[in-house]
């Protein structure tokens, strides 16, 4: 039995798990946010040693401890009881039950102890940190921009006068946030004087600053299991595109496969399982005069787009991969 733990709309999820179904697996799909409301857990441990581990998503009952594999695709956080959502109740207790919810359902999805895709829940969390994904990529011979992650104004102007400013900077861990009831995204973008200006406001955030790295295309390598899915994004014909290939130009972004040396799908391999994932989407730069250097990994980045544009079966493997948990 397959376990997929997301959302609802997530076009993904509903891609694999139609591959799964039209293969005879057996998958069941249960969004955490429904717990504890139209969901319930239960865990025992017995006196014996053993250990049941029980999910009723309203519609079946699952016994976890027969699940073969899982995929922790993008569940979101159980939801309280609109009961404890009213207003007269204190902020404070709502925030306890939601903690108390998320401890259960965190706890009991990490310890499965099944094949877990991309891998269970701390693992990626260790794994999107950039500090640390740049430094295993730094071991495993990948050429990296000149970094520097920083929250000094002064080694920051320094950093940008030794490469006269050509130098782009991107958040450390979120892109997203909200203020005010405004929602904004965070990209790399280059550094502007105005930027310069306001470098004291380094001491209040910490930032990630990197030499500019010139483009011929940008490279996106889907790692799964031990597959290699390259993809290049032309990123440089496009003002939208040119610093960052997540303002995509449907209309002007042109995407291919891409030959990746054998070396460099190696190194992508080699990461993947160093980080301890079975599953990546990783973002290199192809220069004019063919190297290829790492950016970063998202260790449950979106495929689909990718295969759509290239016909690149990741779905496929995704759907091979759980079920080589299965069997």
């Amino acid at each position: 039995m397959i376990l997929v733990l997301t959302s609802a709309g997530d076009d993904h999820a509903d891609h694999v798990t139609g591959l799964l179904t039209s293969a005879g697996a057996d998958v069941v799909v249960f969004d955490p946010a429904s717990y504890p409301v139209r969901a319930s857990v239960e865990i025992g441990l017995s006196g014996d040693g053993s250990t049941r581990r029980v999910l009723d998503t309203g519609e079946r009952r699952v016994v976890l401890d027969e699940l073969t594999s899982l995929w922790y695709r993008r569940p979101l956080p159980p939801a309280v009881s609109p009961a404890i959502r009213r207003e007269h109740v204190k902020a404070s207790v709502k925030a306890y039950v939601e903690q108390e919810c998320l401890a259960v359902t965190e706890g009991l999805w990490d310890g499965l102890g099944c094949l877990t895709v991309p891998a269970p829940r701390p693992v990626v969390d260790r794994a999107g940190r950039k500090p640390y994904q740049l430094e295993q990529a730094r071991l495993l011979g990948f050429e990296l921009p000149e970094t520097l992650i920083t929250t000094d104004p002064d080694g920051f102007l320094d950093f940008y006068d030794r490469h006269e400013g050509r130098v782009i900077t991107k958040p450390v861990h979120g892109n997203r946030f909200e203020a005010d009831g405004e929602r904004f995204g965070r990209f790399a973008a280059p550094v502007t004087p105005a930027d310069v200006a306001h470098a004291d406001a380094l001491r209040l955030c910490p930032v990630i600053v990197q030499a500019y790295v010139p483009k011929r295309v940008e490279v996106r390598v889907t790692v799964v299991g031990r597959q290699v899915f390259a993809a290049e994004i032309h990123s440089q014909v496009s003002n939208h595109t040119r610093y960052d290939w997540r303002h995509y130009d449907p209309g002007a972004t042109p995407i291919r496969t891409h030959e990746l040396p054998a070396e460099i799908a190696t190194r992508c391999v080699r990461l993947v399982e160093r980080l301890g994932l079975v599953y990546g989407a990783i973002d290199l730069i192809l220069t004019p005069d063919g190297r290829h250097v790492f950016l970063e990994i998202n260790p449950n980045g979106q495929f689909l787009w990718i295969e759509a544009a290239t016909g690149l079966p990741i779905g496929a493997a995704i759907r091979d991969l759980l079920m080589i948990g299965a069997t």
